[in-house]
């Protein structure tokens, strides 16, 4: 069996982890191994760069902080190469489309965008949790980095996003629903995917 990649996107707080974890839970009751990736990785020395841009210890430029958003994701491509030849289905909580969302709404090109991050695995299903900016605010009231503080920029944010999935291999699903329904909706999806030769 090959491994499958499967990321959930949307803004901060869109019910992406929430989701990943239950798909990971069904998977694994299906008999496959499975493994979850949460991006940006904190964890390395990149990670750890990309934690103090966002809590205001560094001033990087945007097409800066996107290098290092992509560069940590590089960090961790050669195991996830090597879960994948191994047939681990992975899930990630953001991956490549959130480079794309977060520089597009900064004025990055996206076309750049996607071409920095071409050697990293492909997703064989991105899911966007597609909330409202003021969704998200509601559900986070404190401790807010830089990025979630800025109105305007989730607005635009969310734009990309709902650009990005009218791409093939998407499934853009409405986040403002109750988890269980959306759950339902997302295990569907899997479930699909899973049955592929």
């Amino acid at each position: 069996m090959t491994g499958l990649l499967i990321a959930f996107e949307g803004l901060d707080q869109s019910g992406k982890q929430t989701q990943a974890e239950l798909v990971s839970a069904h998977v694994i009751g299906r008999g496959r191994e499975c493994r979850m990736l949460s991006f940006p990785d904190y964890a390395t020395p990149i990670g750890s760069e990309i934690s103090k841009a966002l809590h205001g210890e560094r001033d990087y430029a945007p097409d800066v902080m996107q290098l290092l958003y992509v560069a940590n994701r590089h960090e961790k491509r050669i195991e996830m190469n090597r879960a994948l030849e191994a047939g681990v289905i992975l899930v990630c909580d953001r991956y490549l489309a959130s480079s794309i969302a977060y520089g597009e709404a900064q004025g990055l090109d996206a076309s750049w965008l996607g071409d920095i991050q071409r050697h990293l695995p492909r997703p064989a299903l991105t899911i966007l949790l597609d909330i409202a900016p003021e969704t998200a605010v509601q559900r986070k009231s404190a401790g807010r980095d830089r990025y979630e503080r800025d109105l305007a920029l989730l607005s635009r944010v969310r734009q990309s996003y709902q650009h990005q999935s009218n791409a093939e291999g998407w499934l853009k699903l409405n986040g403002e629903r109750p988890r269980e329904a959306i759950s339902a909706d997302v295990v569907n999806a899997i479930e699909t995917l899973l049955a592929r030769p």
